[in-house]
């Protein structure tokens, strides 16, 4: 259960991610299965933090894309698991214009 929030949390945050703030990173949030998530996320040299919490609960959680791979704390416990294309869709892509 657990791995499968953390995998569309991780998903999500692809999707709705724009161009990265180099001196604050936007708050964002999103709620599922009546939990709500906020989140940052951080684009570093060769990986992504997403840190946030959840709620009602108010646990908190740090993940670190690397490539296609996944892994922090949630909720106290450890996690990691691999998505297909991961940091592709964290990266801003540049789009050509005509």
């Amino acid at each position: 259960m657990t791995k499968t929030f953390l995998a569309a949390a991780a998903m999500l945050a692809a999707f709705s991610a724009p161009a990265f703030a180099k001196d604050s990173a936007p708050e964002r949030r999103f709620t599922r299965d009546g939990q709500t998530y906020v989140y940052t996320m951080v684009a570093k040299t060769n990986r992504v933090v997403i840190s946030g919490r959840r709620y009602p609960s108010g646990s908190a959680f740090e993940l670190t894309v690397r490539g296609d791979q996944v892994s922090g704390i949630s909720g106290g416990e450890p996690v990691s698991f691999s998505v297909k294309n991961a940091q592709a869709k964290l990266t801003p892509v540049a789009l050509a214009s005509r």
